[in-house]
């Protein structure tokens, strides 16, 4: 009987060691990489506080998102992305989350509207991989959480060729650019405020 993805990633979790683990050995512990599953994958930490996590992983998603554009193939792990480690306790809440995400993921997706995931709408989804990626490098505060939520919900779709789940992706992609450009600016009339004093003055 095959071991459910979801209670395999549990027991990944309970088994790790105590010493940091490599992005290597969290990929290889889901089986046969594909797209979809390598999305969760490189998301996934990004919505935790680690320090150069986002930095990271954002650029193995733009990697990816130019492999989806390109119309290749993209089976594994960027070098230096496979090579970057994360703290055994990082690592143990990472597979948890991925776990709970699969689990609940298993019981709603299914086969639906599958052209928005087909392999023909690759191209087009690049688009949205590359921005949220870029969104998760830049020093947002709390701003992966939306993005790597969007490419997480992507990569289901991907997964299952459930075009629900992308469309909620674009949705929540959607989410995070408001808030990115909100804070933008904000930011912006915040530090135009003081200069244009100045110039008045």
């Amino acid at each position: 009987m095959t071991v459910p993805l979801h209670q395999r990633l549990r027991d990944a979790a309970a088994a790790l060691p105590r010493e940091p683990v490599a992005l290597s050995h969290l990929a290889d512990v889901h089986g046969a990489a594909a797209q979809g599953t390598l999305l969760v994958l490189l998301a996934a930490p990004c919505m935790l506080p680690v320090p150069g996590v986002g930095t990271v992983l954002g650029w193995g998603l733009v990697l990816m998102a130019l492999a989806m554009w390109r119309g290749q193939a993209c089976s594994g792990l960027p070098r230096r992305v496979a090579e970057f480690e994360l703290s055994a306790h990082w690592a143990r809440r990472v597979l948890r989350l991925l776990a709970r995400f699969y689990d609940g993921a298993g019981r709603l997706s299914r086969r639906r509207l599958s052209a928005l995931a087909a392999a023909g709408a690759h191209r087009g989804l690049a688009i949205g991989v590359a921005l949220m990626a870029v969104v998760i490098i830049l020093p947002i505060p709390f701003g992966n959480v939306l993005p790597a939520l969007a490419l997480m919900l992507l990569g289901l779709g991907l997964v299952f060729n459930d075009g629900v789940a992308v469309l909620l992706a674009a949705a929540t992609g959607a989410g995070a650019l408001v808030y990115t450009a909100t804070l933008g600016l904000a930011a912006w009339a915040w530090g135009m405020a003081p200069l244009l004093q100045q110039l008045r003055a």
